[in-house]
């Protein structure tokens, strides 16, 4: 069975860094809500940065998604995938190197993927107690 071929990643530590600024800017420039960004180098081999953000609407998720995907394609030449933007609840846009989610604060506090990414920065919960035949 065939399979699709990915895009390539970058392997250009600046091309990078220069698509995770446009990313943040473009963000910041559409009015995007607590945009954070997650580094992965090294954590994983399917991004260098995961970045999450909100709108406030499907209409706002959906217009940051494509004017996100216009820049990066004018920008960096390179192929970007976007699932999800029928509904706009949460739109992902996989740029190769940033994989970038957009969602509504309702949908986003639901998947909570800061946490799920967040690695050895969430906190370690607490131990459970161990009991012995003794106790």
């Amino acid at each position: 069975m065939a399979t699709s071929p990915t895009a390539p990643r970058a392997t250009d530590p600046e091309e990078v860094e220069a698509l995770h600024r446009l990313i943040l800017a473009s963000l910041d420039d559409d009015q995007a809500v607590e945009t954070i960004s997650i580094p992965l180098a090294g954590k994983t081999s399917i991004a260098d940065y995961m970045v999450i953000a909100s709108g406030r609407s499907t209409r706002q998720v959906a217009s940051m998604a494509q004017k996100l995907a216009e820049r990066i394609k004018a920008e960096f030449k390179r192929p970007v995938k976007i699932e999800g933007l029928p509904t706009a609840d949460w739109v992902l846009i996989d740029a190769t190197d940033i994989i970038v989610h957009l969602f509504r604060p309702e949908v986003r506090s639901f998947y909570n993927l800061e946490r799920m990414w967040a690695f050895g920065d969430a906190p370690t919960p607490p131990a459970m107690p161990t009991f012995t035949d003794e106790d």
